[in-house]
């Protein structure tokens, strides 16, 4: 498996909160904790920005993509507005999650609480190159659900 070196800074005041992490040997995505000074209640329908405490330094040529927990999905209905959210490799500002609450009932983000998920991934610069016409597929212009459902 490769491996890449991220620098990683804690603010002040959130050195109680463990760094992100891989739960399993198979995970994907390192768990990143809320540094909430106080609990934070999420009333449905409520969009919150909660804090990490935490900043990176992600190599050029990758980022890293902030995903909702599936957990706190299924089992709450609370997710990201803006899923996955993107670091880029030049931004040196504190991760926040924009979290919200889909679900029916109120859910309390607590101090060290697991929120979210940071997946490094290799980033690609692309050349566009303008042009009257695409190359035909058997999909052609088909979309938005033209499959159907079974």
């Amino acid at each position: 498996m490769d491996r890449i070196h991220i620098k990683i800074r804690r603010f002040k005041d959130s050195e109680d909160i463990p760094l992100p992490d891989y739960e399993s040997e198979g995970s994907s995505g390192m768990d990143i904790r809320a540094a909430v000074k106080e609990p934070v209640p999420l009333m449905p329908g409520d969009i919150r920005l909660i804090p990490t405490g935490l900043a990176v330094s992600v190599p050029p040529g990758y980022e890293a993509q902030i995903r909702p927990r599936s957990g706190l999905a299924l089992s709450y209905g609370i997710g990201m507005v803006n899923s996955p959210g993107t670091i880029d490799s030049d931004y040196r500002g504190e991760i926040g999650i924009v979290m919200i609450n889909w679900g029916s009932e109120s859910f309390l983000v607590k101090r060290g609480d697991r929120i979210a998920q940071m997946i490094i991934s290799r980033v690609y610069r692309v050349d566009l190159e303008e042009v009257d016409d695409l190359d035909a597929t058997p999909r052609g212009k088909g979309g938005f659900g033209h499959t159907g459902v079974t």
